[in-house]
């Protein structure tokens, strides 16, 4: 003791004197040195009182402490917590929201040689205190002392600060140690020793997504905790020391001096022999190891958008949703979810051979391709390397010679990707999302997060607008070259795969084979703020939209989400719904805890008018571009739906409806500028269809939709409708040309004429293939101003989830078919730039 006192005095005697001088000239410690009991020796009551105050300020201190530790309710809760249980519409088990990747099994499930390295080399007196051992704290505060820092928590202790470590944090201070042994008194005063092994063995991490020592012992030794050796457990035990440090997968011979020291101890507290330590210790280390990924179950991305909501809505009412057990039933079937995974990962499996293909071809992956030298100056290692004074010419060769990383790139890059959701257009309940082809490999949604540009199914909300305005599905536009004035004195002429014919052609027709000269006049007359109104009223509400030309076209980003909610509320007769995702929460005991139905229904738009776009979308699959719906797949039932393709194939999309469910389906790649590298199989006829037919196919054959369903026609009589049409034909013609205008300048189309009886729109004559050429887009030269005050982003109005709710013969042959060439897309598309200041509000 002695000896310490001398070595605490030379150590802390300069310090202390130090800072007593600074006390003393400060001015609080002058008017103390001021009072007159200061210049004497204390007498014997003052040195009572003072020695009994101090264990009373202590004491309050620490009951101040204590409403600053977890409470009774939450130790009992983190021991019995029960993550949320996401069940689909038909009652299947479909995903758990856990804190971590953990496994919970009971005490009797762990082999015994793990509980005795555990006590015998963390906590020896375990069975002894009531939650804090004082004999080794004391000891630890010493040997800290002296400068050999030394743990003295007890495993109830560990426990505390691994099951609340922001309410009782890490920091080495007196405060943290103080909660840590309140919370561990409580824990010793409501679980036996038992129950408190058991929790901490199934709490503490392990590394590698590993939490409890059920998950740790399949990561590195592929068995069950009860399976497991002496050496095995004095392993895992030693690794509690210091994960990191002590990982036996990157620091072997760490861990195996570890392991011996774990066993060294149970022999000195008579848990293993010492002729068993002796021949055990000379034994290598051997490992199983395998990382155990968390089950993302089967709709991993549907389930990572519901947790969002799900936390929000636990917060207001006071729930956990990692603890509390509850039982979230959602709109998934798991049916249609299994069919929809099935036809993403057969079409992925077909694109990906596609893209590799072409991406092997003379002029793909080199490193003579100026996209492949500019995706490795945006790389990591291309940065580094500049960072550390590279040239640029130096640092972009460095990059190109290493194989590994470049191999690693192109397969990154050039992975194909895909999103596919289908509703029920009735209520919007999601019955089905694939957010990626792997949530594994890729947990970016491409159902609710990205925004790419939509192509051709954007268009019929063109179409839309124009029925709006007076026109009729058969009225005729002439098949010729278009010019668009833009901005700045450009022209921008749209075309398509083929020679405009001069013909007349009708607006269904214009439709179903995709006809951009058509599509971007059309847009031209009715205005593009009012296509953009439709769009937001039948469901495109979060992605902004450009009042530009090439909006005709599909220019502006949207998510596949939005698209399907917009083509689900044309087949629920022009009526809104948000998308539902979840139909009951539960309690764990079954108690409904809170119900949620569809909101009312908006009716977006005209219901004849509805009608009448519906009709002209049933034209794409019976002979347009969506043909191979009926031809390849031998779907018969009432479905209408549109292809879309982008500049340069970038994009690929296809959405199908039916009375009963609606399914779209994206592909493309996570970056814009990579593309299939083929005309053909770039095409939304060739890349998304495929997933929706195939798709729809098992479901119309399955009881679970009713294949010979109808969307319903307008409830009108005929007499009233033609009236109407008279009488808006008669007023067009008496307020002349001059009234035409409309509020927002654009002129309304006056209704075409119906093609004369001498000249039919003529029909194209039947193709075996299809034939979609994508000119890239050029690039743009400003960006898309922030759009006027009546396309503002709306409010987000879909955060609410609500309820949800087979024929083989071959199809009879089309009466048309779209000519070879007819296009998707098969125009560059102008800058998005504003429309001319004279046709904006």
């Amino acid at each position: 003791m002695r000896l310490f006192l001398n070595e605490l005095k030379e150590k802390w005697g300069p310090r202390a004197a130090a800072l007593w001088s600074r006390l003393r000239a400060s001015g609080p410690g002058r008017r103390i040195a001021a009072l007159p009991w200061w210049h004497r020796w204390p007498t014997r009551r003052e040195w009572l009182r003072l020695a009994a105050a101090l264990p009373l300020l202590f004491a309050l201190y620490v009951l101040c402490l204590i409403p600053f530790t977890p409470s009774i309710s939450d130790i009992r809760k983190a021991k019995q917590e029960q993550p949320a249980q996401i069940m689909s519409a038909d009652g299947k088990l479909i995903g758990e929201f856990k804190r971590s990747n953990r496994q919970w099994v009971p005490l009797e499930q762990i082999a015994p040689s793990v509980v005795q390295a555990l006590v015998a080399t963390e906590d020896h007196r375990f069975y002894e205190h009531h939650g804090m051992d004082f004999k080794r704290t004391m000891g630890s505060l010493v040997l800290t002392l002296q400068g050999k820092p030394q743990g003295g928590s007890t495993i109830t202790q560990q426990l505390a600060r691994n099951l609340y470590p922001t309410e009782i944090g890490r920091a080495r201070n007196l405060n943290r140690k103080l909660k840590e042994a309140i919370t561990a008194f409580k824990i010793e005063a409501l679980y036996t020793k038992d129950e408190i092994l058991e929790t901490y063995l199934n709490t503490v991490p392990f590394l590698y997504n590993a939490y409890g020592i059920e998950m740790a012992s399949r990561t590195y030794f592929d068995k069950p905790a009860a399976r497991l050796t002496v050496l095995e457990s004095a392993t895992l035990v030693g690794m509690l020391k210091g994960n990191a440090y002590y990982n036996p997968v990157l620091n072997p011979d760490r861990a195996l001096s570890r392991r011996n020291t774990v066993m060294a101890q149970m022999v000195k507290r008579g848990e293993l022999q010492q002729a068993e330590f002796e021949r055990l210790s000379k034994r290598p280390m051997r490992l199983n190891f395998e990382r155990q990924e968390e089950p993302a179950g089967m709709a991993p991305h549907f389930a990572q958008q519901l947790r969002k909501w799900l936390i929000a809505w636990a917060d207001a009412h006071d729930y956990n949703i990692y603890a509390d057990g509850l039982v979230v039933r959602t709109t998934i079937d798991s049916r249609l979810q299994a069919w929809a995974n099935q036809a993403v990962e057969r079409q992925m499996r077909t694109l990906q051979g596609v893209a590799n293909s072409g991406w092997s071809q003379a002029g793909g992956w080199n490193a003579a391709n100026p996209l492949v030298q500019q995706l490795v100056r945006e790389s990591e290692p291309y940065r580094r390397l500049r960072a550390k004074g590279d040239s640029e010419e130096g640092a972009l060769k460095a990059v190109l010679a290493d194989k590994a990383f470049m191999k690693s790139l192109r397969e990154d890059k050039t992975r194909v990707q895909a999103g596919f959701v289908a509703m029920d257009p009735r209520t919007s309940a999601v019955l089905a999302w694939v957010g990626s082809r792997d949530y594994a490999q890729d947990a970016f949604d491409h159902v609710a997060q990205a925004r790419r540009q939509p192509g051709s199914t954007f268009k019929p909300f063109v179409y839309g607008a124009v029925l709006q305005q007076g026109a009729h599905p058969e009225d005729t536009r002439k098949d010729e070259e278009v010019e668009i004035k833009l901005p700045g004195g450009e022209v921008w002429r749209p075309t398509d795969a083929v020679a405009p014919t001069g013909e007349p052609i009708t607006l269904t027709d214009a439709l179903a084979y995709s006809k951009n000269t058509v599509t971007a006049e059309l847009m031209q007359d009715v205005g593009a703020n009012r296509v953009i109104r439709l769009a937001r009223a039948l469901g495109v509400r979060q992605s902004p939209l450009a009042p530009v030309p090439a909006l005709a076209l599909g220019a502006s980003p949207v998510t596949l989400l939005e698209m399907v909610n917009a083509y689900g509320s044309l087949a629920n007769a022009g009526r809104y719904i948000p998308p539902q995702l979840v139909t009951r929460i539960e309690s764990s005991d079954g108690e409904v805890l809170a119900e949620f139905t569809p909101p009312k229904p908006e009716q977006a738009w005209d219901e004849a008018h509805n009608y009448q776009l519906v009709d002209m979308m049933r034209a794409v699959v019976n002979k347009g571009t969506g043909r191979a719906i009926r031809q390849r797949y031998g779907i018969r039932a009432d479905v209408a739906g549109k292809t879309g393709t982008t500049q340069g194939n970038a994009d690929g999309w296809f959405i199908l409806m039916h009375p009963q469910i609606v399914a779209g389906a994206w592909a493309g790649f996570n970056d814009a500028r990579i593309t299939l590298r083929s005309d053909q199989w770039g095409q939304g006829a060739r890349s998304a269809l495929p997933m929706v037919g195939d798709f729809m196919a098992r479901a119309l054959r399955s009881p679970l939709l009713n294949a010979k369903a109808h969307f319903a026609s307008p409830e009108t009589s005929h007499w009233w409708s033609d009236f109407v049409d008279r009488l808006r034909d008669r007023m067009q013609q008496w307020t002349g040309s001059g009234s035409d205008e409309e509020p927002d300048g654009h002129a309304a189309p006056a209704p075409g004429k119906r093609p004369p009886a001498s000249a039919p729109a003529p029909e194209p004559a039947p193709d075996s293939g299809i034939e979609e050429s994508t000119p890239a887009l050029p690039p743009s030269r400003a960006p898309a101003p922030p759009p006027p005050a009546d396309n503002a982003q709306p409010p987000d109005l879909d955060t609410s989830p609500g309820l949800a709710p087979g024929d083989n013969t071959p199809p009879p042959q089309a009466a048309g078919q779209a000519p070879p060439g007819w296009s998707d897309i098969g125009t560059p598309l102008p800058p998005l730039q504003p429309a001319p200041a004279q046709n904006r509000p």
